[in-house]
């Protein structure tokens, strides 16, 4: 069992950041303002453009020959102008040059959704004042920000779409400083949200990495070292965007909205936070894991979470997952329980003892559960509105002049990203907080949990990302101050022993998986946890068809339902064989959106793509919106697949549904291990 999975040393190690600075040496720094503008603006194409280039997904040789989509090859063609390097703008505050509304395909299906932004540091280009709050630029490829220059500097993109939401464009400048100050260029992508109907969030996002690279040279940035990261439903988004590059399956909606072509639109790198993905499985895990949680189920009911809970065991022992040292995990038929034996449950069983033993490891005793309600046992994580990736953003400023022959100032730090969450309709994120972002301390933490608490909290997220949840408690109270790990072991077993603790070695051992779960991680999520017997779940309408209306999508639950007799069985028959737009059924797009499909060899969608070569996932293990095993099978299908580098997981003990992380922030570890993932990729080109 291993705490960071990985074929080679773990990726993050504490305090590694590798950038010695942050500020940059001065944007407009010995610019002439007779400098012409035509060598550094773009005329806008009327015609297609067809210029032989590279495609290839990513700096690296893969490690298995894959077959993929022949528009990420050949020449780049496309009538979308390039980047104008005529029309950037400044802020003068954070030394960052930015550009709004940049079309990224040329079809719009969407005006919300269809243009990206653009964020770089100060000191990666020179620029010339127009007069009229616009900078003619070129690329300063000397300066330096930390180890980076414009053309080595990564690029970070971030998927902020909760519960599948969709991702406003940006009209705005938002304070990304944290990122710009770390030598990276920040890219936000405008995408559709689960109104639209799977594909499209994912389709665009890849239509906007594709309009990047067709700048690759233009603009600031290495487009060979691309990174997405996001969390929940953009979590799961950009697990997406790391195992679907380049697949052949996204062709007809590519080509749906004019994305350009002869180009790739893989990543490098895939940082996903409580991926609520692997839906083609996700109401069998859930049922798997955290049926026995359930209580006041009428008979049929109690046969359908049974059934899903069987039918787990078989897609378990269908799809090869294996461990690290290669040994097969299987679920195997047991006396208590429904498959709760066999490799994958001790797999299982032993995350959730290497959790607590993590949490033990990493706290300062005595500990005191109860101010940690503010700031979570991993170090800040834990608050209400801790862990946000995209924070809560300042007032957004207009570029900004540059007196003439002076350096635009360094900027200070500020909340990362563009503070968009989303509304009651689930659609697109808007400035407030999100369900990633608005958890109760009673989920984040492990202290005390009251109904009104947990009540609290899934109003809360519905209200944010529209997907329905119930009140989960546990009866443990685990409240005030623990002097030292046994007294923390003694507040768990207050309801009965079912876990064990062992001081001279640090070892922790549960009696079982479902002692657990009953204890810590109870359902949240009507049966069918994401394709909802009423198609009224946020995941229906995200396989539903462009109307808003939901859809069922499992294929699993609607055969379980015609043995049983139900009467939700006609409309999951019904369902499943309706076409999209491009003529697709919902198995297609269904693969489309789970990861494993493309990760795992026993899979059609294996070698089908350019897989990202780094991931890092982390969960909140006591988080009720999915699986367990959802996160902990995507670690191992990804260590597992031979074009992967190396994967860093871990859950979080004491955590739910946020950007969890063991020590530190979310922000600067997601920077850190970019940093440690660009040092690896060096080390290795050398």
């Amino acid at each position: 069992m291993i705490r960071t999975v990985g074929k080679s040393a773990a990726i993050l190690t504490a305090g590694a950041l590798l950038l010695s600075g942050c500020g940059g040496t001065g944007a407009a720094s010995g610019v002439s303002s007779a400098q012409s503008s035509e060598t550094a603006g773009t005329e806008a194409a009327d015609t297609t453009v067809t210029a032989t280039a590279d495609a290839s997904s990513t700096s690296s040789d893969s490690a298995a020959a894959v077959s993929v989509s022949s528009l990420s090859s050949g020449t780049v063609s496309t009538n979308l102008s390039q980047v104008d390097m005529t029309k950037w703008q400044y802020n003068e505050d954070d030394d960052v040059w930015y550009q709004l509304n940049i079309q990224y395909a040329e079809n719009s299906p969407d005006e919300k959704y269809d243009t990206l932004a653009i964020f770089v540091p100060g000191a990666y280009m020179d620029g010339t004042d127009n007069g009229d709050g616009t900078y003619t630029c070129q690329l300063n490829t000397e300066s330096k920000v930390g180890n980076y220059t414009s053309e080595t500097a990564p690029i970070v993109v971030p998927v902020n779409t909760p519960g599948y939401s969709a991702q406003e464009e940006l009209t705005e400048y938002t304070d990304v400083s944290e990122y710009t100050d770390a030598g990276f260029i920040y890219v936000h992508i405008g995408c559709r949200g689960r109104d639209a109907g799977a594909p499209y969030g994912v389709t665009d996002l890849k239509a906007g990495i594709r309009y990047i690279r067709y700048n690759s040279g233009v603009i600031a940035g290495n487009t060979d070292a691309i990174f997405s990261f996001g969390m929940s439903g953009g979590g799961a988004q950009s697990a997406l965007l790391g195992a679907t590059g380049d697949s052949s399956l996204y062709d007809a909606y590519l080509e749906e909205v004019g994305a350009v072509t002869g180009v790739s639109d893989a990543v490098l790198g895939s940082m996903d936070w409580c991926p609520i993905t692997s839906l083609d499985s996700a109401d069998e895990a859930y049922e798997w894991n955290m049926g026995s949680t359930r209580s006041g189920l009428s008979d049929e009911e109690q046969e359908i979470s049974d059934a899903l809970a069987e039918a787990y065991a078989s897609y378990i022992n269908s799809i090869g997952l294996t461990d690290e040292d290669g040994n097969v995990l299987t679920l195997e038929a047991s006396d208590e329980g429904i498959y709760q034996a066999g490799t994958y449950y001790d797999y299982i069983k032993n995350v959730i003892e290497t959790s607590l033993e993590n949490f033990i490891a990493d706290t300062k005793w005595p500990y005191d559960a109860s101010a940690a309600s503010a700031a979570g046992p991993g170090g800040g994580q834990g608050g209400p509105n801790g862990g946000n990736f995209d924070g809560g953003g300042e007032a957004p400023g207009d570029g900004q002049t540059i007196p003439d022959g002076q350096t635009p100032p360094d900027g200070g730090q500020g909340p990362a990203g563009n503070g968009q969450t989303a509304p009651d309709d689930g659609q697109a994120a808007t400035n407030g907080t999100s369900e990633d972002q608005s958890q109760s301390t009673a989920e984040k933490t492990d202290v005390g949990v009251t109904e009104q608490d947990v009540t609290d909290t899934m109003a809360a997220s519905e209200q944010n990302d529209n997907i329905t949840r119930n009140a989960a408690t546990s009866s443990l109270d685990l409240s005030g101050t623990y002097e030292s790990p046994q007294d923390y072991i003694d507040a768990l077993n207050a309801d009965g022993d079912w876990v064990s603790y062992d001081a001279s070695t640090g070892e922790v051992t549960i009696t079982s998986v479902e002692a657990f779960t009953k204890a810590l991680k109870n359902a949240s999520k009507n049966l069918g946890a994401f394709d909802q017997l009423d198609a009224g779940q946020g995941e229906n309408t995200l396989f539903g068809y462009g109307d808003g209306e939901g859809a069922h999508f499992d294929a699993t639950l609607a055969s379980i339902l015609e043995k049983l007799g139900s009467s939700y069985a006609d409309a999951y028959a019904e369902d499943l064989t309706r076409t999209d737009s491009v003529g697709n059924t919902v198995d297609v797009r269904l693969e489309m959106y789970s990861p494993l499909y493309y990760l795992l060899e026993s899979q059609d969608g294996y070698n089908t793509s350019n897989v990202a070569k780094y991931w890092r996932i982390r969960t909140g293990i006591n988080q009720g919106d999915t699986a367990l095993s959802t996160e902990v099978n995507l670690a191992l299908a990804a260590e597992a697949n031979p074009n992967v580098e190396s994967v860093d997981f871990a859950t979080v003990w004491g955590q739910g549904h946020t950007m969890a992380e063991r020590t530190g922030d979310a922000d600067t570890n997601f920077i850190d291990w970019v940093n440690d993932c660009m040092s690896q990729t060096l080390s290795e080109a050398e």
